[in-house]
């Protein structure tokens, strides 16, 4: 798997936002009203954003403590601020207890695959949804179109929150 780039979730975006400012003028010109964005979707949204910020943040020791043992192999550059200092306590477990912490390989894949699949759609989605916004604009006079506009919105800074996690998570998860 090649890393994520911000560029490409930046084009993804901006395919985003032109799906959904044209949906938006589509509805408005064929059916004549406005689109309607409901806000269960929004808070879908949040509860899969904060789900994989929750998911980043309780496998950060776990993949991390990994680089830090990647660092122990021959050729690794030692000294580095990152790298463990070895502490004789005399406990025996201690050892097995520390291996154990370690996210298994498979668990790791499959948590840098939701993180790549993450970023991607938050940035679509969330493109989707700024292009909603940004054709909301004019209508926002009317209560149809503040309801939609505000519940694109929060969807929007949800996708924000998916993507910046996903990327985030997506960093952990890389080998060094």
């Amino acid at each position: 798997m090649k890393r994520t780039s911000i560029g490409w979730l930046i084009a993804l975006a901006l395919i985003g936002v032109g799906v959904g400012w044209a949906l938006v003028r589509i509805v408005d010109v064929w059916a004549g009203r406005i689109l309607g964005v409901p806000l269960m979707a929004s808070l879908a949204l949040w509860a899969l954003a904060i789900g994989v910020l929750l998911w980043a943040v309780i496998s950060r020791p776990r993949l991390l403590e990994h680089h830090h043992r990647s660092s122990d192999r021959p050729g690794a550059v030692s000294g580095s601020p990152m790298e463990p200092i070895p502490v004789e306590t005399g406990d025996r477990s201690a050892t097995r207890r520390s291996s154990e912490n370690l996210m298994p390989p498979l668990l790791a894949a499959r948590t840098a695959a939701l993180a790549l699949a993450a970023s991607r759609t938050g940035a679509l989605v969330g493109g989707f949804y700024a292009g909603i916004s940004a054709a909301l604009v004019n209508v926002m006079s009317t209560p149809s179109g503040q309801s939609s506009l505000t519940a694109a919105i929060i969807a929007l800074g949800a996708c924000v929150v998916l993507a910046g996690a996903a990327a985030w998570l997506e960093s952990m998860c890389r080998l060094r």
